[in-house]
């Protein structure tokens, strides 16, 4: 993987292209992501580049200790991460990932990642966590088929037979059943991007993209090889 970087999902718009054609499109807040740490095989066994995204709102609390004031709690983050930060040169960002990127020993600390790495026409992969339905029944969360709806059936959405009483007498594993849907880790694979604005760091990309709006999104190069 040559070419990754996180971004937050602003919502979804169309344009059209020059021959008129109109292209629903899903617009991507791309970075600016920061590097904090390089990762190398002969510290950490791996190439890898940490970055961060989306700078942390300050706060600051003071704690009276023996009539002085003592700094506890800066930039919504412990210790550890302040060091980690300061380290690296870089403001307390909010989220913080991992990108396994070939050329990762191109990149140093304090370094950035911007929305241009990205061209029209390349192909991605999206992934972030789907939106939360809440819990649901079979037929909504599996597709499952609904019983007859005419009078006195008495069996109209439910998800079907559970399990004989004599054979199997039991309810297999992976059984289709209602409960929490949505709130998944969901990858759309081979995506197309239409436009890209590198002054506002932005991505245009054809078709829908996983997860509510504002929510974090890792866009990768594609996996997938054209036949």
């Amino acid at each position: 993987m040559k070419k990754a970087i996180l971004a937050t999902k602003i919502g979804m718009t169309q344009i059209f292209d020059q021959d008129g054609t109109l292209i629903p499109v899903t617009v991507l807040q791309a970075g600016p992501c920061v590097v904090t740490q390089v990762k190398t095989p002969d510290n950490d066994g791996y190439s890898a580049v940490q970055v961060g995204f989306v700078d942390k709102k300050e706060k600051i609390i003071n704690k009276d200790k023996g009539g002085k004031k003592e700094v506890i709690h800066r930039h919504g983050v412990n210790k550890p991460l302040q060091g980690h930060f300061a380290k690296a040169g870089v403001s307390a960002k909010r989220y913080i990932r991992e990108l396994k990127l070939e050329n990762a020993q191109d990149y140093a600390p304090g370094s950035e990642i911007k929305a241009d790495i990205f061209a029209e026409g390349d192909r991605i992969d999206a992934t972030a966590i789907s939106k939360g339905k809440g819990f649901q029944g079979a037929i909504k969360r599996h597709g499952q088929h609904r019983g007859p709806m005419t009078h006195g059936s008495k069996f109209h959405r439910h998800q079907g037979s559970n399990g004989a009483c004599s054979s199997p007498s039991k309810v297999f594993k992976g059984k289709g059943m209602p409960g929490h849907m949505g709130c998944v880790r969901v990858t759309v694979q081979n995506l197309s991007v239409v436009r890209v604005d590198a002054e506002k760091n932005l991505l245009l990309v054809k078709g829908a993209v996983p997860g509510p709006r504002k929510g974090l999104v890792t866009i990768k190069e594609t996996t997938k090889v054209e036949a």
